[in-house]
């Protein structure tokens, strides 16, 4: 595989992150507000220079337009997290600016970074090999089984609405979890992307490698938010005696099935907001 020329945009997103991090020790203000988007803006900036050189190809350079729709549904479909988090209140955050514009600022920032920084991850994780690897039997996904994953993506997203916060809060795995088995199958329907369309065909790569990039996120996400001034700060009611960072451990093994959200709610949004059938 011939490598090519690393890009500009990868030096300015390694530049970010580096320069970021030098703010952020100094504490200098907003950086130390802004530092988990900013840290992922220069991540996402440099990720994307080594899958195109790793490539030739890649979200940002070969797929613009997708990449800018990525931003904005990355905001909305994360807006979907924080309400069921209303009710279930497994995090909180503190250290915000008090200036409203500048709070919104911050959450708009953070929140069109998820997307775009699992995507980025997972197509790095990709172009290492793992489409050669992954690879099964398959066979044809029955009506029954469609059915069946819906029924269980609805009681997932819907039983701890109807419970009380003292029960509610223990059943986050549950959303975790619910939009998978939910929007995996009509995406299917739909002729869109799905995994069970890709189990069919005997391809396994694409769940690996954002179930992997899932868990890198994961892991930078805590690193660098663990850091800031302003941040989130968890309140799940287990293993607080277990903690990496602000997150406790068992919990790190939710953003693997997160990292399948991200990617079936996108192209759920894609075919049903804007008609696009993914291929």
């Amino acid at each position: 595989m011939r490598e090519r020329r690393f890009p500009l945009h990868g030096y300015v997103g390694l530049f970010v992150l580096l320069l970021g991090g030098v703010l952020l020790y100094l504490r200098v203000r907003p950086v130390t507000w802004f530092f988990t988007p900013l840290a992922w803006t220069g991540y996402i900036l440099f990720v994307d220079g080594v899958v195109w050189t790793r490539r030739g190809r890649s979200l940002l350079i070969s797929r613009t337009g997708e990449f800018l729709l990525v931003i904005p549904l990355s905001i909305v479909c994360w807006l979907v997290f924080e309400a069921y988090n209303l009710h279930i209140r497994n995090w909180h955050y503190e250290g915000l600016p008090e200036r409203l514009w500048v709070r919104w600022l911050g959450y708009g920032w953070s929140f069109a970074t998820i997307f775009p920084g699992v995507f980025e991850t997972a197509e790095l994780i990709e172009s290492l090999g793992v489409d050669r690897r992954f690879r099964v039997q398959g066979g044809a996904v029955r009506r029954g089984v469609l059915i069946l994953l819906v029924v269980l993506g609805v009681f997932c997203l819907t039983l701890p609405l109807f419970l009380p916060w003292s029960t509610a809060r223990y059943l986050a795995v549950l959303v975790w979890l619910g939009f998978v088995f939910l929007l995996d199958p009509v995406n299917y329907w739909l002729g869109t992307r799905s995994l069970l369309r890709d189990w069919e065909e005997g391809r396994l790569a694409r769940l690996v490698s954002l179930m992997l990039a899932g868990l890198v996120c994961g892991v930078l996400w805590e690193f660098w938010n663990y850091w800031a001034e302003a941040r989130w700060v968890y309140d799940v009611p287990i293993a607080q005696n277990l903690k990496i960072f602000e997150m406790v451990l068992p919990g790190y093994l939710g953003f693997l099935p997160f990292a399948l959200e991200c990617y079936l709610m996108y192209h759920f949004c894609l075919r049903v907001l804007l008609d696009v059938r993914s291929e």
